[in-house]
């Protein structure tokens, strides 16, 4: 893989830490602000709301910047975002650090996933966006646990500061690694009217769809997995961490794995881990009194649902071929919507007594149904089945 990749990657570590480090260190900040800890959770749903809308307006409004700059552009908006909530001397002045780095999220993935694929021959190009997508992983195996600690012993500021720190280091990686020209096709995005008529195509809204649908369905299940973790399957709050830990082992190798397997059958890919990750759903819902299955089911469901995210977003680059761009970062707010489906369903179905596994049955319900779409999608016009597909720039 072109080391440039790598720097793309660092970038996306940062950005996962941000978005997730917040959960552990929710107390600290609640206590230092004296707020509540509902309040306090905000920062949270601040953030993921503030990706979706950054996600369309910030692709959008990049449209005619080469990308290269718009990749440094984006991490200077990442290391303000970040300063801010590092200095803030409020919750008020949180929040805007949080909703400023948030912002740059969506365009970042989106923009660097077409990048990637520009760095690498055609048939690497889901194994690129994996690489950079590592990244992400890789914040939630080491980076929450370690940010966390870091956080509990020399306060919440100082994992802010250390993400501005690594801010500084993607972009200097951004500015020395990732080659103004990647010899692969324009560098400046298509006008805004060519990158809006992506929309036009019924296969780009499919991809949307199903990113929304088999993402929400993991995140459905894992938003409430402490829960079943201490109460059903009988684990302690400290053994949660680690079992944490294995869960985003199972997001590392899931996303090579299944980068590696898009580049050789994005559809078959895509069909394969819809319905391995509705049965690992389904199996830890029922054998979650077992700790041993638990742990298995734990790894299989981060392995199986992040080893969907290079094959889903391909399938929209690839049927916005002509002007990928805006549809990459459209994208990129699907999967935040997605968490923000999953979440609510599982909420409803634990408020309505159903006890702490039916998030998993819910999860398990929400990904066959993007099955079922992918199924309507392959057989709808232009959604013939195809083993690779161009993503030119």
């Amino acid at each position: 893989m072109p080391v440039a990749l790598l720097a793309l990657a660092i970038g996306g570590f940062g950005i996962g830490l941000t978005e997730f480090v917040i959960m552990g260190l929710l107390p600290e900040v609640s206590t230092d602000f004296a707020v509540s800890e509902t309040t306090a959770g905000y920062l949270i749903s601040g953030y993921a709301l503030s990706v979706a809308v950054g996600a369309i307006a910030l692709t959008l409004a990049l449209t005619r910047v080469p990308r290269k700059p718009a990749l440094l552009g984006l991490m200077v908006l990442f290391i303000l975002g970040n300063l801010i909530s590092a200095i803030s001397p409020d919750y008020a002045t949180m929040m805007t650090g949080r909703i400023v780095a948030a912002l740059c999220h969506g365009a970042f993935f989106g923009i660097g996933a077409v990048v990637a694929a520009q760095l690498v021959a055609p048939e690497r190009k889901a194994s690129a966006i994996a690489f950079m997508f590592g990244g992400l992983t890789l914040a939630n195996v080491l980076g929450v646990p370690l940010g966390t600690l870091l956080g509990q012993a020399a306060g919440w500021r100082s994992t802010f500061w250390a993400i501005t720190v690594i801010g500084v280091i993607a972009f200097i990686g951004i500015a020395l690694l990732v080659p103004a020209h990647t010899g692969r096709g324009e560098e400046a995005t298509p006008a805004v009217r060519t990158e809006l008529s992506a929309f036009a195509s019924p296969q780009v809204w499919f991809s949307i769809a199903l990113t929304v649908l088999g993402f929400g369905g993991m995140f459905g299940g894992f938003t409430y997995i402490a829960f079943t973790l201490t109460e059903v399957s009988g684990f302690s709050s400290g053994a949660v961490p680690l079992l944490l830990v294995l869960f985003g082992v199972g997001l590392f190798v899931g996303n090579i794995i299944g980068g590696r397997a898009a580049d050789r059958d994005l559809v078959k890919t895509l069909g394969v881990l819809l319905v391995a990750l509705t049965v690992v759903l389904a199996a830890f819902a029922l054998a979650a009194t077992s700790q041993v299955v638990t742990v298995i089911a734990l790894v299989l469901m981060g392995a199986v649902g992040f080893g969907t995210v290079p094959a889903l977003q391909m399938r929209v680059m690839a049927y916005a071929d002509q002007a990928p761009t805006l549809a990459s970062g459209a994208n990129i707010g699907a999967f935040n919507l997605g968490n923000a489906l999953g979440a609510w369903i599982g909420g409803v179905t634990i408020a309505a007594g159903l006890g702490y596994t039916s998030p998993l049955w819910a999860g398990a319900g929400v990904t066959l149904i993007a099955l079922l779409v992918l199924l309507v999608a392959v057989r709808a016009p232009g959604g013939e089945r195809r083993t690779s597909v161009p993503v030119p720039a």
